[in-house]
């Protein structure tokens, strides 16, 4: 018995040892390869130079790098509220009694599933001042559209309205899987007291989904310091630096500029950040599960 239990754990873990071999090689080790590049002057050509916590010391004093965590956290600001009020109300017109439901929630889904420089080169065009379909129909009601991309006080708006569209979908998905969770009884006890579809809402719906809401804000809140691929396709950061946001800020100072080390520091930075959240997000769900 012994040995077959000691044969089981050999075989499990033969069959685990690429997986784990992966893993410390591609994620592991690049973690903490960056670590110790945070703290040297190093240009990818020339050896590395151990400069302690001086690239921490410039993030301090480096307006470039406020101005990027200034542009990030506006990008939240205009993102994580739209997009989970949009999919919750996308997600009840398809909890309801509609015909063709899983067309559209397909529909809905597609440009969750579809790859951000796609979705990015689209609404590219979209946003085109001369030839995009979004002026063009702003042009039918006489108003005048705005130069979307190269104008400092609409750039980010027009980041934010591309980020919201593809990702309704996900927050769609798991707003339904909250409202199909949710007792009928405690809706047909409602309709016998006489309580409308607003009273309901608010005081069953929205309570129930208190969990789901939580999860999605969190999770929505994650990706939303990691956005880079819309603005490094759309804007490049641009115009200025109007929509450069941190990681458009790593990428700009790693590879455009060289500064691997000043790169990693930011990368840590923002690795700090998230990881603040992620606590955030598991202590909030143990008191809730109490």
């Amino acid at each position: 018995m012994i040995g077959s239990k000691k044969n089981n754990l050999f075989w499990i873990c033969l069959f685990l040892l690429p997986s784990l071999i992966g893993f410390l090689l591609f994620i592991i080790y690049p973690v903490f390869y960056s670590l110790g590049v945070s703290f040297t002057d190093w240009d990818l050509i020339n050896p590395m130079k151990f400069v302690g916590l001086k690239n921490y010391q410039n993030l301090l004093h480096d307006p470039k790098f406020w101005n990027s965590l200034k542009n990030t956290f506006l990008f939240i600001l205009g993102y994580l509220p739209s997009v989970m009020i949009i999919g919750l109300m996308v997600a009840l017109l398809l909890n309801s009694k509609l015909k063709m439901k899983a067309v559209f929630r397909g529909i809905y889904f597609l440009p969750v599933v579809t790859s951000w420089v796609a979705v990015s080169l689209v609404w590219k065009w979209l946003f085109n001042p001369k030839f995009g379909l979004i002026n063009y129909f702003l042009s039918l009601l006489s108003v005048q559209g705005p130069n979307w991309l190269n104008d400092p006080k609409t750039a980010m708006l027009a980041i934010i309205i591309t980020s919201v569209w593809k990702d309704i979908g996900f927050i769609m998905v798991l707003y339904l899987g909250g409202l199909q969770n949710i007792s009928p009884s405690l809706y047909e006890a409602a309709d016998i007291d006489g309580a409308d579809h607003w009273h309901q809402f608010w005081k069953i719906t929205l309570p129930m989904l208190k969990p789901t809401t939580f999860f999605v804000s969190m999770i929505s809140l994650i990706n939303s310091f990691q956005v880079f691929d819309q603005v490094n396709i759309m804007t490049e950061g641009g115009p200025g630096e109007a929509t450069t946001v941190l990681v458009q800020n790593i990428y700009n100072s790693a590879f455009k500029y060289s500064e691997m080390g000043y790169a990693a520091a930011m990368s840590w930075v923002l690795f700090l950040i998230i990881l603040v959240v992620s606590i955030g997000q598991m202590w909030g769900e143990r008191r809730m599960t109490r």
